[in-house]
């Protein structure tokens, strides 16, 4: 089975903080499969760290109110053309993240409130039928 993950998961420093979110269930869950690990804010140029984001009516914007959904969704395309390239079988993402939730996304207010929803990246592999699944589902 060919996997893609967020690359946060497997121990790349690419959070908006500078920090990963390595997940030893994972990595278990993962090591006898072809592994493809992808950032999609980093690919649509976003620095590390980063000023946090969430999703505000549909657009991405920072804490500091500066629209940043052009580099999510141009990140979102690039990691998406790989996985139909690379013709992936699932891509295990990162909870919450406005790019790569899979079932919640922070509300928009910066204020840590969840509500259901998915991040753009998510968003773009589910409409071209690649199944997703968030990391704690492990």
């Amino acid at each position: 089975m060919k996997i893609m993950v967020s690359a946060c998961l497997i121990g790349e420093k690419c959070k908006y903080n500078g920090k990963d979110n390595c997940s030893e269930k994972l990595l278990e869950y993962i090591k006898d499969h072809e592994v493809i690990a992808v950032c999609p804010e980093v690919a649509g140029g976003l620095s590390i760290p980063r000023i946090p984001c969430e999703i505000v009516n549909g657009i991405v914007i920072n804490k500091d109110g500066e629209n940043k959904d052009a580099e999510f969704r141009k990140g979102a395309q690039i990691c998406l053309r790989r996985a139909l390239d690379e013709k992936i079988d699932l891509a295990i993402l990162q909870s919450r993240s406005p790019s790569c939730a899979v079932k919640q996304i922070y509300d928009g207010s910066f204020s840590g409130k969840l509500i259901d929803g998915q991040g753009i990246f998510a968003g773009m592999l589910s409409e071209n039928g690649i199944r997703v699944m968030d990391v704690e589902d492990i």
